[in-house]
């Protein structure tokens, strides 16, 4: 897949889901956190009871107004429990809960202050829990309010000491004290808030990227050309993409089979690899695909035997690219020897021919006008081959009947190249059909069968054309077999190759010809080993 086919499939991705409800996940937080405080001040209103009744001896609650104070904390109690309700429902909103929270304790705290005996008694310093606690979770300025709110609930309870009870003046000191504190304890928590809600939202946008990266990782690798396993020390495939799928064959379903089961070759290269590590990138062949494959191997982790990533690239893709650019430029080529090379040959053909009439011609003119034909139609033949290669990328495979087409094909070859007709033998072993471009498929034999015509014995049955099913599922084998002398192992590596030839008289594009037509096609064709003669096969799609 291309950059620019790439990015609109990732747009769509994290369009369908690749953020993350965040504000919803802070105002969770904030919810549960008022649930704890809420918890908080049923268990503050629980234990100033319980130190009221059984550890009065030494808190002195209540000293002054007895009767007050039971009453105040019975209340607190009964409004510290009903204020839990709400926080578990969360309705109505958390500001308006947070500010009759900080209400109820701050009327409660002051009242208890009151009856024993005002700021002396140090109840008030309680207040800087409820106030810190409101600053986290509103997280805004009105956490000042609520301090304001205490601060001066405390002041007025020190003024009307003084004025009901006589209390002495440096009272106030200690009450300005304890206000000043309420204020900064809900600076300090309005600040930790801040930084708490700066942190949550880079904490909120590493999530997203760490989200959307997850993303972008599974559709790279889902589309990545090449295949890969991940596969542990123990031989145990844990990770694949689908492209390996398509190149080494489908997984077995419901648990993770050994690399030495799915794929014994990838298996024998990784021992190979782990003896001697240099030994990264090894070509192979597998009877599921009729493509050549590659394997590199990466160790990842550390260990003595760390896992591996097994990267299987098609090594035939990477061919067809390189091939793909080679005919784009033989293409504009092959306009310029349409028009440099034919239109010369034409008029060498036609004064040749005139010089053939001549009244006056001499003794061994007609050799030489032989030899000018015959080389203009080999210069011919060459540009009509090297325009054939331009039809390979207008392959367009279709189903065919085996037997009608090589029949019908074996006659008309025989005809035309006035070879006998016992001279080619047909054997068909299978029942389906070929999937190919039916005019490749005719030029492809040809150039075969001419070949394995003329470097035979021309006996009958030289020549074998044989079509029966192949290794790999789903695919075909069509062998065509002479019986002549075999080619040299020194120059099998170079039958394909353009412009290879041992014949005097050959282009050497025949094979090359027929190699591309195949791979246009899908298929692919490749010299035999092994007994008499040449033995040449096409492995192609059955249907």
């Amino acid at each position: 897949m291309t950059p620019a086919a790439f990015a609109p499939a990732i747009a769509d991705r994290l369009r369908a889901g690749g953020r993350l409800p965040m504000s919803a996940a802070g105002d969770d937080t904030a919810w549960r956190t008022l649930v704890v405080f809420s918890a908080y001040r049923v268990v503050l209103a629980l234990g100033l009871s319980g130190a009221y009744a059984f550890l009065n001896a030494f808190f002195q609650l209540g000293t002054l107004q007895p009767g007050l104070a039971v009453t105040t904390l019975v209340t607190y109690a009964v409004a510290a429990v009903l204020l839990v309700v709400p926080a578990l429902i969360r309705e109505p909103r958390i500001s308006l809960q947070v500010t009759a929270a900080v209400l109820v304790d701050v009327l409660a705290i002051v009242v208890l202050m009151h009856t024993s005996g005002g700021i002396r008694s140090g109840i008030g310093v309680s207040l800087l829990i409820s106030l810190a606690a409101a600053g986290l979770i509103t997280r805004g300025r009105l956490v000042f309010f609520h301090s304001a709110v205490a601060a001066l609930a405390i002041l007025l309870e020190q003024a009307f000491q003084m004025w009901r009870f006589d209390a002495p003046a440096s009272d106030f000191v200690q009450s300005g004290l304890t206000s000043m504190a309420l204020f900064a304890t809900a600076g300090l928590g309005w600040t930790l808030a801040r930084y708490a809600r700066t942190s949550e939202t880079i904490a909120e946008q590493r999530t997203i990227d760490l989200a959307n990266m997850s993303q972008i990782n599974e559709l790279v690798i889902r589309d990545m050309q090449d295949g890969f396993l991940v596969v542990d020390p123990e031989g145990t495939i844990r990770q694949s993409n689908p492209r390996a799928a398509q190149l080494l064959g489908p997984l077995p379903q419901g648990r993770r089979p050994l690399l030495s089961e799915y794929s014994p070759e990838i298996a024998l290269l990784m021992d190979s690899w782990r003896r001697g590590p240099e030994v990264t990138y090894a070509p192979f062949r597998t009877p599921r695909s009729s493509s050549e494959l590659a394997v590199h191997f990466v160790p990842i982790g550390g260990g003595e035997t760390p896992p591996t990533v097994v990267f299987v690239e098609d090594v035939g893709r990477l061919r067809a690219q390189a091939q793909q650019m080679k005919l784009v430029a033989l293409g504009r080529l092959t306009a310029s020897i349409a028009h440099e090379i034919r239109n010369p040959l034409s008029s060498i053909n036609h004064a040749a021919e005139l010089l053939a009439e001549t009244e006056h011609a001499q003794a061994g003119d007609d050799r030489l006008v032989t030899i000018i034909r015959d080389n203009v139609h080999r210069l011919d033949r060459i540009v009509q081959e090297v325009l054939y290669l331009n039809r390979r990328d207008r392959a367009q495979p279709e189903p065919i009947e085996a037997r009608a087409f090589l029949e019908q094909f074996t006659a008309d070859f025989c005809a035309n190249e006035q070879v006998p007709a016992d001279g080619v033998q047909l054997e068909i072993r299978t029942t389906q059909r070929m999937n190919f471009d039916r005019q490749h498929l005719h030029q492809v034999l040809w150039n075969l069968l001419r070949n394995a015509w003329r470097h035979g014995l021309k006996l009958r049955g030289s020549v074998r054309v044989t079509l029966l099913p192949a290794e790999a599922p789903g695919m075909l084998a069509l062998e065509v077999t002479d019986d002549g002398r075999g080619v040299a192992p020194d120059l099998q590596p170079h039958l394909f190759e353009p412009f290879f030839t041992t014949e005097a008289q050959g282009t050497g594009l025949g094979l090359y010809i027929a190699r591309e037509l195949c791979e246009g096609n899908g298929a692919r064709i490749e010299y035999c080993e092994g007994g008499r003669g040449c033995r040449f096969r096409v492995t192609l799609k059955g249907n």
